[in-house]
């Protein structure tokens, strides 16, 4: 594995954009279903622990999760920023979004000054995301989730292998995950129906089952009338969970082939009007998912078919506290399958801060948001997240009961579970967020028009020695 570096030097590499909220930005729909008591009964209280928890994230998904999920919540404040549990301990949270790369600039000068905070100030549980978890992990701000913070192998085994393989350095595991990522391409049925006479998902699988016939059907979606992606991101994540060699080995960018293939896909996509020009997250991008929208269909992974497409697809929100069952828009308008190349994307992980004096409560906080199985079963029958318990996501697959009728009635977990075990981590490096957001930037202008293709290499390689000034040269596959 690689040499542990200081926090302070990763800083240094710091971007100003951040194009991937790794989870969604919204909230689970749901009522407390909770049924675990956790790990211990931490209402009996510790004097041995301090009386202020501090979460730190970048938006309010897993404060959300806590404050449902947690039976050892007592009560949350009308504002939301504190938590009080039935040990007297004050859950304090402290939300910092993701733009101009705020979360991570914040978070790290905290970290930098976590020795000299008072007692109560100190963070005790942090956040972090897929493209960026090597730059936590791999430090000395974390602690392992086994020997500093007390969880056992039994506790860790049901979990998916990769969402512990992502957060470990030398064979030690600095965080752990409610939920695991595999992702999949979520069509609309009645423009299925349209261009490919079907909306059925062993079909229009079988339709889109490599990129060769994604490609074709692309082009009889365009005859129709329709776009088969929305923008110039949508289709990334997939070729770049399967590109060969990692980004970064020693001070070389490798760009590889698969990267090469999103951008000719995309260059091509764009000339020929088989999408609309946007870009992730945009306005164009989130009415494309609507009821006027006029796309075939979005590569998402769990968080983003339960959250972002779920929101994007309702001409008006679910109300609080709402259930599925509410349907508008061109909701059970959609059907998924697994789509040309199986991947992932995102994800959400719990990190234990060095310094906290709260190890029991954090302790009993992953034990049972992240390693029982009825909470975690709960999660996704009430939120349709796929969450990190193998056995659970095999027995909701193998349910003939259980479906999803945003997606009309299919059961999205039994592909998600086919997927998931077979995500391999062993291409990750430190340098993924950077990449993958430099990558993006610099081919914009290409897609539009706006640049040759040189140009836009040239203006990669310059953005990204600038980000990374350690990195000294780029390798191109073609």
């Amino acid at each position: 594995m690689m040499k542990r570096r200081t926090l302070s030097g990763l800083m240094a590499g710091a971007m100003a954009v951040s194009m991937l909220a790794g989870c969604a930005s919204g909230t689970p729909s749901s009522t407390p279903g909770a049924t675990s008591t956790g790990a211990g009964d931490s209402s009996s209280g510790n004097t041995q622990e301090g009386q202020v928890l501090n979460v730190w994230s970048w938006n309010d998904e897993f404060q959300t999760l806590f404050n449902t999920y947690y039976p050892q919540v007592e009560s949350v404040s009308s504002d939301k920023s504190t938590t009080t549990l039935k040990n007297g301990i004050t859950v304090k949270w402290t939300i910092n979004p993701t733009t101009d790369n705020n979360y991570q600039n914040k978070l790290d000068e905290a970290l930098l000054n976590q020795e000299s905070a008072a007692a109560d100030d100190k963070i005790d549980i942090f956040l972090i995301e897929a493209d960026y978890a090597l730059k936590y992990v791999d430090s000395d701000f974390t602690l392992d989730v086994k020997k500093d913070v007390g969880l056992t192998d039994a506790d860790l085994g049901d979990q998916y292998n990769y969402t512990k393989e992502i957060v470990s350095v030398d064979g030690v595991q600095k965080a752990t995950s409610w939920q695991a990522t595999p992702g999949l391409f979520a069509y609309r049925r009645s423009i299925a129906k349209e261009v490919l006479g079907t909306d059925d998902p062993v079909e229009v699988q079988a339709a889109l089952s490599d990129w060769a016939k994604f490609d074709q059907v692309a082009a009889q979606a365009h005859d129709k009338g329709y776009k088969m992606l929305s923008g110039y991101h949508d289709s990334f994540r997939v070729f770049s969970n399967n590109m060969s060699a990692p980004w970064v080995e020693g001070t070389t960018v490798n760009v590889d082939a698969a990267i090469m293939d999103w951008i000719d896909q995309t260059k091509e996509y764009t000339d020929l009007g088989y999408n609309n020009k946007s870009s992730l997250w945009s306005d164009q991008w989130a009415t494309d998912q609507g009821p006027t929208g006029d796309v075939f269909g979005f590569f998402y992974s769990t968080w983003g078919i339960n959250f972002t497409l779920l929101g994007n697809s309702l001409e008006t929100p679910v109300a609080e506290g709402g259930k599925e069952e509410v349907g508008n828009g061109i909701y059970g308008d959609y059907g998924v399958c697994q789509g040309p190349q199986p991947y992932y994307w995102g994800g959400s992980w719990i990190c234990a801060a060095a310094g906290s004096d709260n190890l029991p409560t954090i302790q009993d906080v992953m034990k049972t948001l992240t390693c029982d199985k009825a909470t975690m079963l709960q999660i996704t029958k009430d939120t349709q997240d796929y969450t990190n318990c193998e056995s659970a996501m095999n027995e909701l697959a193998s349910d003939p009961n259980y479906g999803s009728t945003f997606l009309d009635g299919q059961n999205h977990i039994a592909l998600f579970a086919d997927v998931a075990p077979n995500i391999d981590m062993s291409n990750i490096s430190p340098y993924d967020q950077g990449c993958n957001e430099v990558i993006q930037n610099s081919f914009g202008d290409y897609f539009n028009g706006a640049v040759d293709f040189e140009t836009a290499k040239q203006n990669f390689e310059q953005s990204i020695k600038v980000r990374y000034p350690e990195l000294t040269d780029v390798k191109w596959a073609r």
